[in-house]
């Protein structure tokens, strides 16, 4: 039974795009760690118990300012950013000189401005209370290249040096900012692929484990990170990809 003092002593954590995939493994697993938790998303859920739902784009600067001064009023801190919120892009976001302008920032706009607009919102409180933790969720795509998605690639080797970044600036003040990058992970994503036979048994062929990771692993990774543990790690890309970088 959750008690009155329970509430006011829980920590906050803050998800984007923690309708699915990840994100949503990643509440779950928060909740459990006892965090109340507010979720930010194009489309949120039912409010359920510990968990704020806040419908806002986070490319957006407005949306953004408004979701975090709503999230800030209901719980009155936020201990550890989570940004999750991404897009692979379409099919058109393929290699440079085929893909057009628009498509190339709209991937920029959610996977790199993103991050930025929302540790921009967040930091001004974390800075007040003398602690924090920034977690963006990149991907093994900001360190090695995928083939053929030349945005996509590009956006998460800048959101990894992006949490470097902050990681550097705001270490003084008690903030600490790392980066977890998944390998292939099985989302509503990445589900029309691994569906088809032949495409899964290409990506699974590349990892060492022979699978592809479930989105709860990913969570496991953001939960030790958003806890009391490991708190000298700083600036750091936590990779969890069942070893496919090691080859």
């Amino acid at each position: 039974m959750t008690t009155t003092q329970d509430v006011e002593t829980a920590r906050v954590a803050v998800v984007t795009g923690g309708s699915s995939g990840i994100g949503k493994a990643t509440v779950r697993r928060l909740i459990k760690d006892g965090f109340r938790v507010a979720v930010i998303d194009l489309v949120t859920g039912d409010e359920t118990d510990g968990v704020l739902p806040v419908a806002a784009n986070v490319s957006n600067p407005s949306d953004v300012e408004r979701a975090f001064a709503e999230i800030l009023e209901a719980f009155g801190r936020v201990d550890v950013l989570v940004n999750n919120a991404g897009i692979t892009g379409s099919d058109a976001a393929t290699v440079c000189h085929e893909t057009p302008v628009d498509e190339f920032d709209r991937v920029i706009a959610v996977n790199v401005r993103g991050p930025f607009l929302c540790a921009r919102a967040v930091l001004p409180r974390m800075l007040a209370q003398g602690s924090g933790h920034i977690i963006t969720i990149a991907s093994v795509a900001g360190l090695v290249v995928f083939p053929r998605r030349s945005a996509y690639t590009t956006s998460k080797g800048a959101a990894v040096q992006f949490a470097k970044s902050l990681a550097v600036d705001y270490a003084a003040s008690g903030i600490r900012s790392n980066a977890v990058c998944p390998g292939f992970v099985q989302t509503p994503m990445t589900q029309w692929r691994l569906d088809v036979p032949e495409l899964r048994d290409q990506v699974e062929a590349k990892v060492p484990m022979g699978r592809v990771a479930l989105p709860e692993e990913i969570a496991d990774a953001v939960s030790v990170l958003a806890s009391d543990r490991l708190t000298y790690l700083n600036g750091h890309a936590f990779v969890v990809d069942g070893g496919w970088t090691a080859i």
